[in-house]
């Protein structure tokens, strides 16, 4: 049990964690939050759909963007290494209050995300157990039981969390590297131009509107979901060894792999596509499969595919109930004693574990609504929305002279990198949160900035109930 740093702001010596998490145990939590499997065909069949093979592109220019945010989160952890990362990070930059706000952003995203991601496994592990797809109460009932195995894989302490998330990782491979070299080696179909983007991806009437509604900014928007989870590595960054060097590497190596595998893997299903023509409704990942491999094969990664997205279910959970006990030890919630207890043995905080499996699953109770697919349109946009803030508050600190270097950065250039990075940021928020549906209800075309409004307004109810009392003595400022 190693004590935590007495220097370190708002941290009590009371609350201990095991610092005891590697390099590659850290990287392993990242990867498995992005997991390639849940970041490739989660959204394949919208790109090949909505903009055709040329979305491929939009892989590669999310991923040089997410870059910068990684570079940027990897300064941000080295000078603050504290369990919570964005939360922690926009606090000691510009203050609990802003601090709070960045962190209840990631709390409202992460939940829905699990769901959403527990809903897509469901409907692969339902398709293994020969099971209706398409039926509302098979598919809440599975994936009301893979939250409940993430819980429990959560709560049992990490040596069995570790050998559960690295089975996990070897599975991504395999679904991931092993089938797209399968594919390219006996099964490529089409040439390697069909990924080359056609004028009509960037045509528009010059407007705002018509830039935000054209394929490409469409492709971007859809293959950022790719990137995002990187920055989970900075969620546990107090229960790693020296995690002010450890952290950044594992961030910036799990996006650049996590990277080239989705693009490599992407590229493979592309070049196999028997038929360019998808009918609607149709999965084109089971359809290349299925076509090349057999419905037997299939099966087996169906088997994969599961895996995959329970991986993803784990990483998520972890990191966010390290950013819910973060809160919990500078008492900033509800039952604040309560989340912020510690087991024994490998002091985990399973009260927040359990609290955000809970609240994943509650979400269900919504699946039968229009409120559902509402929440779902915000998980995307959240992230990026939470990422803005500490690079917000990274960029106040640089103009105001306030800005200090950690032991990782990028000497001169780690100031122009975080206004990039920033710049970036902020223009994918608007671009996923865009009204370009105009032929949805209002509602949903508006779904974000509603889910924004509406989830601003709860929290700031939560923040004056819980925490104006604390300000004053909150002003975590390295």
């Amino acid at each position: 049990m190693v004590a935590l740093n007495s220097n370190y702001p708002d941290v009590h010596q009371d609350d201990t964690l095991k610092r005891d998490l590697s390099l590659s145990s850290t990287f392993s939590l990242a990867f498995a939050f992005i997991s390639p499997i849940v970041a490739l065909y989660s959204i394949f069949g919208l790109g090949i759909a909505e903009i055709g093979p040329a979305f491929w592109w939009g892989l590669i220019i999310a991923m040089a963007g997410q870059l910068l945010v990684a570079l940027s989160f990897a300064m941000l952890v080295s000078r603050f290494p504290y369990e919570g990362s964005i939360y922690q990070w926009s606090k000691h930059l510009l203050g609990h209050k802003y601090g709070w706000f960045a962190g209840w952003t990631y709390i409202c995203t992460l939940p829905i995300t699990m769901a959403a991601v527990a809903l897509g496994g469901a409907d692969f592990l339902a398709q293994l157990l020969s099971l209706d797809p398409d039926s509302k109460v098979v598919g809440v009932s599975l994936a009301l039981g893979l939250i409940a195995f993430a819980t429990w894989g959560n709560t049992q302490g990490r040596k069995i969390f570790a050998t559960i998330v690295w089975l996990c990782i070897a599975a991504e491979i395999i679904g991931s590297v092993g089938v797209g070299i399968l594919l390219l080696a006996k099964f490529q179909i089409n040439p390697l131009s069909i990924v080359l983007p056609s004028a009509d991806m960037f045509t528009g009437d010059g407007s705002l509107d018509g830039f935000f509604s054209s394929k490409a900014a469409l492709a971007i928007a859809y293959c950022g979901w790719a990137f995002l989870g990187f920055e989970s590595a900075g969620a546990v960054a107090e229960e790693v060894r020296r995690p002010e060097r450890a952290v950044p590497k594992a961030m910036l190596l799990c996006l650049l792999s996590v990277g080239g595998i989705v693009a490599f893997s992407a590229l493979s299903l592309i070049l196999a596509l028997p038929a360019l023509d998808i009918p609607t409704g149709s999965d084109p990942v089971a359809d290349i499969l299925v076509h090349h491999l057999g419905p037997m094969a299939y099966k087996g990664m169906l088997v994969l595919f599961v895996i995959g997205f329970l991986a993803c279910m784990l990483g998520i959970q972890a990191s966010v109930s390290r950013v819910i006990w973060a809160f919990a030890r500078d008492r900033s919630l509800p039952c604040h004693k309560w989340l912020s207890r510690l087991s024994e043995g490998d002091s985990l905080p399973t009260n927040a574990i359990v609290l955000t499996g809970g609240l994943a699953s509650l979400l269900f109770l919504l699946s039968f609504t229009n409120i559902y697919s509402l929440l779902l349109s915000f998980t995307i946009s959240g992230f990026y929305i939470a990422f803005a803030f500490p690079l917000v508050a990274a960029c106040h600190s640089a103009m105001s002279g306030t800005w200090i270097n950690g032991p990782f950065n990028l000497g001169r250039f780690s100031i122009p990198l975080l206004f990039t990075a920033t710049i970036w940021t902020l223009l994918e928020a608007i671009n996923i949160s865009w009204p370009r549906s105009p032929q949805l209800p209002w509602y949903e075309n508006w779904a974000v900035p509603l889910m924004v409004g509406v989830l601003s307004i709860i929290g700031l109810l939560i923040y004056k109930s819980v925490c104006a009392g604390r300000q004053s003595n909150a002003l975590g400022v390295a």
